[in-house]
This record gives structure tokens, sequence and C-alpha cells, in this order.
């Protein structure tokens, strides 16, 4: 819808027409010294099926095309990307706003983790307090020359993924699921956001699909047969790649190396993806 005859753009906030004017005045200014092209979200709708180990892959196998690439965490309350990277201490100051940590492999970041005096300490904070911190993640951190940024969301579609959305201007969302029987609800909610917001949706990735024998090599299906082919049916969606459970990961993970993870990641998902 255009602009109203009379409209005031001063109170866009308390308006109650849906003209273009109200819908970007939620997005947030980038700082004046971050040029980032792309922005991804990577979803899920619910915890534990592994979006940050997802995210972090994504942000690896885009490097390794030659991308710039940078993780904005906006999982306050679980944060995780640093402690995969291996990257500790506190984020620096430059004129302009913060500056993100940088991994060894060139991956930039920005986490509540970053921010702590203990990265320990839990954040016992209100929706309001989480949703503008991680505004302040675009609006602060002086990120630079940036091709692909991904979002790790928290799981669920509260406060944060309605932030991210209508704040930041993301150019497509990555689902994330495991085989379960609820995974098809569960993706029906990631999937109704995304439509609400009038986000696209480049395609889903089943994490922990199923475990390799190592000896036999047959694929075992510990959570039950994969809905995978009759969920992105039913939604529309585009099938990026099925990983596997492999207890290396985890350990990977748990000491800072997820950057170290070989065979694991299919580069068939950032394929996908990035053509």
């Amino acid at each position: 819808m255009a602009k109203k005859e009379n409209c005031d753009d001063t109170k866009c906030s308390s308006c109650k027409l849906d003209c273009d004017s109200r819908k970007a005045s939620f997005k947030a200014e980038e700082n004046a010294l971050s040029n980032v092209k792309k922005v991804i979200a990577v979803v899920s709708g619910k915890g534990g099926v592994g979006k940050s180990m997802v995210t972090s892959m994504l942000a690896l196998d885009a490097m390794k095309r030659g991308y710039e690439t940078a993780i904005l965490d906006a999982d306050l309350t679980g944060p995780s990307i640093p402690q995969a990277f291996g990257v500790h201490g506190r984020a620096q100051t430059c004129e302009g706003g913060l500056l993100p940590a940088v991994s060894q492999q060139g991956v930039k970041m920005i986490s509540i983790n970053l921010l702590l005096e203990d990265e320990k300490s839990p954040v016992v904070w209100r929706g309001p307090m989480i949703g503008n911190a991680v505004k302040q993640f675009w609006t602060d951190v002086c990120w630079g020359n940036v091709d692909y940024m991904f979002v790790d969301m928290p799981p669920g579609t509260g406060d944060v993924a309605l932030t991210v959305f209508q704040s930041l201007p993301v150019d497509g969302i990555v689902i994330v699921t495991s085989p379960q029987e609820l995974v098809s609800m569960i993706v029906a909610k990631a999937v109704n956001m995304a439509k609400m917001m009038n986000i696209p949706i480049l395609g889903i990735v089943e994490n922990m699909a199923y475990l390799e024998c190592p000896d036999c090599k047959k694929q075992i299906e510990i959570f039950g047969k994969s809905h995978l082919e009759e969920t992105a049916k039913e939604f529309g969606l585009k099938i990026l790649g099925r990983l596997p459970i492999d207890p290396r990961v985890a350990a990977a993970v748990d000491e800072g190396k997820v950057a170290l993870i070989d065979g694991h990641w299919d580069s068939a998902i950032g394929d996908a993806l990035f053509e």
C-alpha cells in the first residue's frame, strides 16, 4: 500500500495503516562502518536440532567459496557461536561502535558472550531488552564488508524472531529440523512466520537424519523414518540436504574446533544455497 495522503511519518509506530512508510520504519539503520550485502537467518521451530552447528558450517562454507562472512548470534539466552569457534574474551570497541570478533578462519561474529564479563553468566532479561540487544548487534557493530551474514536465531517464533525479521534486511531463511514425528507442525510454525513477515524460505536442512555404522556403513535412522520429503512437498520447500549424527561434531564444538570438522558437512547444501 502506498503512502497515505497527509501521512505523518513521525507517528508510524502507533499508526494502524499498512502503508509502505510504516513497513520501512521498522528497519534499523545499518552501522555507518558496515556494508552487509546478504542476510540469511537460520531458524528452527524447536531447540536441540543443531541450528548453531548448521549456521557455523554455512558461514565456513561461504568463506571457502571466497565470500566475506559473518555470524550474528541472536540466541542471547543460549549463545554458542563463539564457543564453537574457540573465540573467547571481550569484544573491542572502535570510534564507530563495537568491533566483531574474528575466528582463526576469518569469520566475523558478535554474541552476547563477547560482551559479558563472565561468558558463563546467564542472561536473565525480559523480551524487550533481548530484542533491543539483538537490534544493536546490527546498528552498533562495525561489520565492515560482508558478503553473507548468517543470523543464528533462537528456537521458536518469539520476540527475537520478530525483532530480526522486522529490523534487519533479511533476504531469506534456512529452516533446520530433525526427523521426529512433530516435524511437520514445527516446520509449519517457521513457514507461517516467514510468510507473515514476507521473507523467502531458501530451503530446509535435516540434521541428525541418521547414524552411519562405522563398520558396514549402513544408515541407521535412530529417530525413526525421515519425513523430510513429505514435509518439503507439503510446504513447497527446497531440500538443501541431510546431515548425519556424528559424535565427532559434538566433540569439535565443545573444543572450539567446529572449523576442523571433516567429512560431516555436505557441500551440496552450500551449492544449493549459493547458486
